[in-house]
């Protein structure tokens, strides 16, 4: 009985060497085809973008006060091919401004820097008109909105297509509108 089983080893000895072999084989040529392919160059991992508090508060106060200013801080191109903007806004006291209704799928998130005032989103917009420039449609305000008071450190998120107002200023204010662009609407700055 020993002498068989010893018999059926070895039999079975040679395919298993085989087997072996076989796969020492297909590593050596899969390792020769890894090293002597070309090498491919490297995806570039996506770059950070800093805008600092210095950087924010200077640009703001360099934007006129006699009017509404709304503009381009830094606009980049970021992973999921959509761009993101970071605006600095000043908004004297004497103009609130009227309602405005952006037809597009931009986001707004807006983040309070100073002052405070009142602001109305959703809604209908009131006598609405195409704006002289832009895409935007703009009211003399918002009917059946959502009211709130906003201050210093408040976010707001207007998702596109939504009815936005500042109905009433208690101060000049001034506040960071990020932009995050699906469409690349916005030009790279």
């Amino acid at each position: 009985m020993l002498r068989v089983s010893f018999l059926r080893i070895s039999f079975l000895r040679v395919p298993f060497l085989r087997v072996v072999m076989l796969g020492v084989v297909f590593s050596m040529v899969a390792l020769l085809v890894v090293f002597m392919a070309p090498p491919v160059a490297a995806q570039e991992a996506p770059e950070a973008t800093d805008v600092t508090s210095a950087d924010i508060q200077k640009f703001i106060n360099a934007l006129p006060r006699d009017r509404v200013s709304d503009r381009a801080i830094r606009v980049v191109e970021v992973t999921g091919d959509y761009r993101v903007g970071v605006y600095g806004v000043f908004r004297p006291q004497e103009f609130p401004g009227g309602a405005n209704l952006h037809p597009v799928n931009t986001t707004e998130i807006y983040y309070m820097v100073e002052g405070v005032a009142t602001l109305v989103t959703g809604g209908t917009l009131i006598d609405s008109a195409p704006a002289p420039t832009g895409s935007s449609i703009r009211g003399s305000g918002i009917e059946g909105g959502v009211s709130r008071r906003v201050t210093k450190g408040d976010v707001i998120i207007i998702p596109g297509h939504t009815p936005h107002w500042f109905s009433e200023l208690e101060t000049d204010i001034e506040y960071l509108i990020i932009r995050t662009d699906p469409d690349k609407r916005l030009p790279l700055r």
